[in-house]
């Protein structure tokens, strides 16, 4: 099953690398990781993704707790949370694709941020699927160029609603 952990560390230093080797030594594979500031001065919060059993899982965040910089362990998988990824393709544009090509981006709320001679560069953010969607239908134009952030997400706000209700 996959999951995505968030992982709140200590902004120092290598904590990214002892928390890659400590997943990389107990052979979990790390689908996708982005590290960057928290909402804490001195903080950063880690999104990593992975795939395991529930087992696996207890596993894997007793050992980061373990690690003397990290703050913070929570499998958002558990919990409603918003995730999103950042998509940047270079695809092949003929002037006369172009136009095309725009109407392929639009729907998936897509912008053009570059046009060369023969190409473009299309932005886009959210949801893997949806990324992985857009991706395909690109394809046929011919892709230059991929890259991608990886997941980023943050658990949702508990409504008051919510909250009286339980």
């Amino acid at each position: 099953m996959r999951h995505v952990i968030s992982v709140l560390v200590n902004d120092q230093p290598r904590v990214l690398a002892r928390v890659a080797n400590l997943l990389g030594r107990r052979n979990f594979n790390i689908e996708s990781i982005s590290v960057g500031e928290s909402e804490e001065k001195g903080l950063s919060r880690m999104v990593i993704v992975t795939e395991g059993d529930e087992r696996t899982m207890e596993q894997i965040q007793k050992q980061l707790h373990k690690l003397v910089d990290v703050i913070k362990v929570q499998d958002l998988s558990e919990h409603a949370s918003v995730e999103r990824e950042l998509l940047l393709v270079k695809v092949g544009a003929a002037p006369t694709a172009r136009l095309e090509i725009k109407g392929i981006v639009e729907p998936f709320r897509a912008s053009v941020v570059d046009v060369g001679p023969n190409s473009m560069m299309v932005q886009a953010t959210g949801e893997r699927t949806k990324l992985d969607a857009l991706l395909e239908l690109l394809r046929p134009y011919g892709i230059k160029e991929v890259a991608r952030t990886g997941v980023t997400a943050l658990p949702r706000s508990v409504s008051k609603a919510a909250v009286t209700a339980t």
